[in-house]
């Protein structure tokens, strides 16, 4: 926000008085003052000058981040490939597109051990436990004619033999062994020392190796050319050096990318404020590693989000700078937010569920990733597979997003973050609360949409 529009605010005890373009009516009571004294019903000096995004972002622009638009669908489960997903995308393709989804996640497309396609071994073989070749070209075409991207999910960080432990084909490594770093429990592995942590799954590919990185180069540009798909979503980014993306991004050119750096949780699970930033530094430095050329999952956002809303601590939304938490809060043009995906929420019939967004908070989850910047990305379960109440309302907060112009980059105005609630004014035309017992007494303000424990409001 402005500092002019800022500077026309006026307090009174229960409600905000309006001068000029702006009103953010407090009904804060001086019992919720009590609760957190950054908030003052007769005195605004302590609030910020100017609305909170930005802080960590570097001089040089960020690239592979798309339009700052785009709204991406995770497009499977877990379990997907067991009801061929190629075939559900497809035949799912027009709804994606009427909903607002700019672009869609498709899993591992290569023949792979397994059928979640995380431990590829053909990768120009396309013809997969989630569908055949033909089927996703259907899939990735019938998305491409109504305007929508295809994101195609990289795993490269390892890979498993055709018959073998590393009998590599199609492609095969000018030396297969050589490919291999010396410290994947194959134990013949005679490329270079390991540049990121371990994966005991597969064997951890060397991308020092110069064949390794022409391989890849060279299968990614088919993906993009000749199947069709306009950018990345890579896999377990940890397991190798950053700088190892910038190269195949610089190769590929996608539209978009985004790395899957998953920081691990260290000390305290309940830690806020200042506490968390080593888990966003973390995710901050993979992506200043890559050259700033891939955007990442906001995690720590997740983590926060989760306990936020699951134990109305709002306060752990806002950050000692007034900004939101999270890389969204550092970075957000380079934050991909979301509540949930394959690897931490549930799936039909079973999965992973690591890390479960509350299934009663799901909605007010949504509410907040919709309305803020970065780049948020929508769980398939949770659009098609979770009832009509709660698809309803993720296709009206990304109207609401659409409408209201709110992009990767807009600006953020946290108004309010305590026990009680979370009120935030987003591009300076969109007011959220999380939480109960605040609305905006002036007229010009209409309310949205609304849930239990959230609402929002525009003008």
């Amino acid at each position: 926000m402005h500092k002019r529009l800022l500077s026309l605010l006026k307090y009174c005890h229960q409600s905000l008085v309006l001068v000029g373009l702006l009103s953010l009516a407090t009904c804060t009571t001086k019992e919720n003052t009590a609760i957190n004294p950054d908030v003052n019903a007769c005195d605004d000096t302590t609030l910020p000058t100017q609305a909170q995004t930005g802080g960590n972002t570097p001089t040089t622009s960020a690239y592979n981040s798309g339009d700052g638009k785009d709204i991406i669908l995770q497009g499977f489960h877990w379990n997907s490939w067991k009801s061929n997903t190629w075939q559900t995308i497809a035949s799912d393709a027009n709804a994606i597109q009427e909903a607002g989804f700019t672009m869609v996640w498709f899993p591992p497309v290569s023949k792979s051990t397994g059928g979640t396609g995380y431990l590829p071994n053909e990768w120009y073989n396309l013809n997969s436990a989630h569908g055949t070749d033909a089927e996703l070209r259907t899939a990735v075409n019938a998305l491409k004619t109504l305007g929508v991207k295809s994101l195609a999910d990289i795993v490269i960080n390892h890979r498993v033999g055709t018959l073998d432990w590393a009998d590599f084909t199609n492609p095969a490594f000018a030396d297969n062994a050589q490919a291999i770093t010396p410290e994947d429990e194959w134990g013949k592995g005679t490329g270079n020392p390991d540049t990121g942590a371990d994966f005991n799954a597969g064997r951890d590919l060397d991308h020092t190796n110069a064949s390794v990185q022409t391989e890849i180069k060279q299968w990614m540009a088919w993906l993009k050319n000749d199947v069709g798909f306009t950018g990345w979503r890579y896999d377990f980014v940890k397991g190798y050096k950053g700088s190892f993306t910038g190269t195949y991004n610089d190769a590929s050119s996608p539209y978009f990318s985004v790395g899957e750096l998953w920081p691990d949780i260290t000390g305290d699970y309940r830690a806020s404020g200042a506490d968390v930033n080593y888990h966003r530094q973390k995710i901050v430095d993979w992506i200043n590693a890559t050259g700033d050329k891939s955007p990442a999952f906001d995690f720590t956002t997740k983590w926060q989000l989760m306990l936020a809303t699951e134990s109305k601590e709002y306060y752990r939304l806002k950050d000692a700078e007034g900004k939101p938490i999270g890389v969204m809060g550092w970075w957000p043009e380079m934050a991909v937010t979301f509540v949930d995906n394959h690897d931490t929420g549930t799936s039909p019939g079973g999965g992973q569920d690591f890390w479960p967004f509350p299934e009663a908070k799901l909605a007010e989850g949504y509410a907040y990733i919709l309305t803020h910047p970065g780049t948020p990305t929508v769980y398939q379960t949770h659009y098609f597979d979770s009832g009509n109440t709660l698809k309803s309302t993720i296709k009206t907060l990304m109207g609401i997003r659409k409408a209201q112009g709110i992009t990767s980059t807009s600006e953020v105005y946290i108004h309010i973050a305590n026990r009680q609630h979370y009120v935030a004014l987003v591009n300076g035309n969109t007011l959220l609360r999380l939480g109960t017992g605040w609305t905006p007494c002036d007229g010009a303000w209409t309310l949205a949409t609304e849930g239990e424990s959230w609402a929002i409001w525009t003008r």
